[in-house]
């Protein structure tokens, strides 16, 4: 468990370099193909099982976009539950920082 969230932190940086040499359109039919496929993920499962190595690299992606932009996301989970797993974070670091 330990090692699932660096894991998750590397395999993201090598998507992310990745996509640099893609043209828009190519990022474009990719991310269309991705919301097709989590939209049908979401048809076949009612509630979403995440570790929480998934919830703190969610949180840490997505905690700098403003609400309005993260309600038009297709996210598994509401942007409600990612802001208040990214509260969750700071909430513990700063508990383990004062010990």
């Amino acid at each position: 468990m330990l090692l699932r969230l660096p894991y998750l932190v590397v395999s993201s940086v090598f998507a992310l370099i990745r996509l640099l040499p893609m043209t828009d359109i190519d990022k474009d039919i990719e991310m269309l193909t991705l919301r097709h496929q989590l939209a049908v993920l979401q048809r076949q499962i009612a509630r979403p099982r995440l570790t929480p190595a998934d919830r703190a690299l969610l949180a840490t992606l997505l905690h700098r976009l403003p609400r309005p932009r993260l309600r038009q996301l297709h996210l598994i989970v509401s942007p409600d539950t990612i802001l208040r797993w990214h509260r969750d974070l700071i909430r513990r670091r700063h508990a383990d920082a004062s010990r």
